[in-house]
């Protein structure tokens, strides 16, 4: 089948342009850069980034630490600065040579198209997302028909029994919607591939499928393996490399990492293997709890969550696009912020979608509502409804930080990652949201 081409590049930014209430406005931190920007008064501290387009490599001693933009005073400047770094953000980069950065840039800032009506399922009421459009028909076809054979002939993912919920997981509508910009089929194979291998490690190892909290450390330590290869002795590596081939999770990892090799970068590689191990631990964290019988304080699950969640698969998202955020700019501060806010909102999308699927599982299982409830001594539907309120508010701070960090950092890579991960934000709100399969809403309203 050919490649269908590109999808129209979609946000969680356009709509936020018009949906920032005074919640975001007066909570917005703003970063003043190096040059190039006023500075807003408050700020302790000016970003060490380049305005200048093209993107020109930050030289050795470039951004560090104590070079952090502290978050300022709450006024006017900071509406003000907020609103014209999304309209920059909307307008995407700009210049000589930087017009294959956005295939779907316009001159002016571009009008969303308007949604079509989602395939199934209703949005939380009251929770803050935007409404994306129908992920391309063609190119979700041929995804998800690449995906069930490399899952079935590659690497033996699962017996023919769970062929049903493979094909409910949704997967590629699920990576369509999340990469908008991905210039090819073969580019959304690689976020593909991995989120299926993610999926079986969690079914296998932790939860569904045979998985439990006992031993999961050593599987997960040599899963690990198949992600940041060991280096070993020449008498130990065959028994290394056999064991790669020993269960599904381990094979989907090394094959789905072999394909993703091919277009990363080494240091996009080493941050993958940096966030899998953030995910791994928090996965320990939680296996640890249930070997206990211990609930966490509200804080303390957050934290594990802030581990134990979808970091790993915005964090690619200019691997799938095509083109890499160098490394000094994806470790500043203000962008290791952003992300982790955008991973920290999306995976309480998973706890309140998810609320009713885990309540008929045998066990307990932790979610948001369930920790408030619990451990605030609210009701249910009380615990529920403060977990909505509590990622709404992540949301309006991963929108105001990546609008500070656009202003502030308007180079073509940052500006690209940052809509690029407010897409997959949105995708991932869309998954949940229509996948009936998978997911139904309690009666709280």
């Amino acid at each position: 089948m050919p490649d269908p081409g590109p999808s129209p590049l979609q946000s969680s930014l356009p709509a936020a342009a018009a949906r920032f209430g005074a919640h975001v406005l007066t909570h917005t931190h703003v970063l003043a850069p190096a040059s190039g920007v006023e500075p807003v008064a408050g700020a302790r501290y000016a970003l060490p980034c380049p305005p200048a387009l093209p993107f020109v490599p930050v030289p050795d001693g470039g951004p560090g630490g104590d070079a952090v933009a502290q978050p300022a005073q709450e006024g006017a400047a900071a509406v003000r600065r907020s609103s014209a770094a999304l309209e920059r953000i909307l307008r995407g980069p700009s210049g000589l040579g930087t017009a294959s950065l956005h295939p779907a840039r316009r001159a002016e800032t571009p009008v969303p198209p308007a949604p079509e009506a989602p395939a199934a399922g209703h949005p939380i009421p009251g929770l803050y997302h935007h409404p994306v459009p129908e992920p391309d028909p063609a190119r979700v076809e041929e995804v998800s028909r690449r995906i069930k054979a490399w899952a079935l002939d590659e690497v033996e993912l699962y017996p023919e029994e769970w062929a049903d919920q493979f094909d409910g997981f949704h997967v590629g509508r699920y990576m369509v919607a999340c990469h908008p910009d991905a210039p090819s089929i073969e580019h959304l194979m690689l976020a593909t591939r991995l989120m299926v291998a993610e999926n079986a490690v969690d079914d296998c190892y932790c939860e569904d499928h045979g998985g439990s909290p006992i031993g999961l450390g050593g599987r997960l330590l040599l899963a690990h393996t198949a992600l940041d290869p060991l280096h070993t002795t020449k008498e130990y590596q065959p028994d290394w490399a056999q064991s790669l081939h020993a269960d599904a999770p381990r094979r989907a990892y090394r094959s789905a990492m072999e394909y993703f090799l091919q277009e990363a970068s080494p240091s996009q590689a080493d941050r993958y293997r940096h966030d899998m191990a953030r995910l791994h631990l928090g996965y320990l964290a939680e296996a640890a709890w249930a070997q206990t019988d211990h609930v966490p304080e509200v804080w303390e699950y957050l934290a594990m969550r802030q581990f134990n969640n979808f970091r790993p698969c915005p964090t690619i998202t200019d691997t799938v696009g095509g083109y890499e955020l160098p490394a000094d700019l994806h470790a500043l501060p203000p962008m290791q912020r952003v992300i982790a806010l955008a991973g920290n909102a999306t995976t309480i999308v998973n706890d309140l979608y998810s609320y009713t699927k885990e309540l008929a599982s045998p066990g307990r299982h932790l979610n948001l509502p369930v920790v408030i409830a619990e451990r605030e001594g609210v009701s249910d539907r009380e615990a529920y409804l403060k977990a909505v309120e509590v990622h709404n508010e992540l949301m309006h701070d991963f929108e105001a930080e990546a609008a500070a960090l656009a202003a502030a950092c308007p180079v073509p890579s940052v500006l690209r990652f940052l809509r690029g991960v407010a897409a997959w934000v949105d995708g991932n709100h869309y998954w949940h949201q229509t996948n009936t399969y998978r997911y139904s809403l309690p009666d709280f309203w």
